[in-house]
């Protein structure tokens, strides 16, 4: 049932593409998606975040839609189909799980992540930090960064110096902080929040999810606070520091 499903999207996507389609999408081109196909990830973390089944059923199809309009327009062009994509990770992923398809002896995912990249170094990757992409939020290609030099061994084995490397970071800022050299005050809290990525590996947080998480739970509470002082009678324009502050920390207790 699925595969007809699937094989109905994308005669939906020729259709829409074709001669009678839709101009909007007639026009649409690899460079012209690629935001849409960002946003719709993001939609797709949104919907993981609320931990809402209905949302996330749609932002996966949105998603999914995606992948199906790159590889229709690259079948137009005559440079692969969906099914060439398919196929592509069906081998890769065969490829790259020799323990479950092959002979090959893993016991705990840390070992698999490690084989991992050592497959993907085989495939030809020149450095093990290959792979990460350069358009990727700062904070998860720190974290990914990290995570494929962690599989060579340049890595703490103890969260002790991860903590000594961020205080020492701290200081380092601290020091330049008065100057009038933005440049190194810039390049200071930089090293600082890389220490802070590399210490969320050792507490296995996602710094992306938990800053993101943490924006969100900002956005809940400052718009709490605005409903509270309109309620007061107050606009929040002429509310004292003070006054915001009380009602913040009304709304953290509840």
């Amino acid at each position: 049932m699925s595969g007809k499903t699937f094989e109905q999207l994308i005669q939906i996507m020729e259709r829409l593409r074709g001669p009678e389609g839709c101009p909007w999408d007639r026009e649409q081109t690899h460079v012209s998606l690629k935001p849409y196909i960002l946003e719709e990830a993001y939609e797709v973390l949104d919907a993981l975040d609320k931990n809402n089944d209905d949302d996330l059923k749609e932002e996966l199809g949105d998603l999914l839609l995606q992948i199906i309009f790159h590889s229709q327009i690259a079948k137009e062009e005559s440079r692969f189909t969906i099914t060439d994509v398919l196929e592509t990770i069906n081998q890769k992923l065969v490829r790259r799980h020799p323990h479950v398809f092959g002979q090959l002896e893993i016991k705990t995912a840390e070992e698999q992540r490690i084989h991992w990249e050592k497959i993907k170094k085989n495939e030809g990757k020149k450095s093990v930090l290959d792979g990460v992409p350069k358009t990727s939020p700062a904070l998860l290609k720190a974290y990914r960064t990290q995570q494929k030099a962690s599989t060579v061994g340049f890595d703490w084995e103890e969260i002790e110096p991860v903590w000594a490397k961020v205080h020492e970071e701290i200081e380092e800022l601290k020091e330049v902080i008065g100057s009038s050299d933005k440049k190194k005050i810039a390049e200071e809290f930089g090293d600082l929040l890389f220490s802070l990525v590399n210490l969320s590996r050792f507490i296995k947080v996602n710094p992306e999810d938990a800053l993101r998480q943490a924006v969100e739970k900002f956005i809940r509470r400052f718009r709490k606070v605005e409903k509270i002082i309109a309620e007061e009678g107050m606009d929040l324009r002429d509310a004292t520091l003070e006054e915001m502050d009380a009602v913040w920390n009304r709304i953290k207790k509840e």
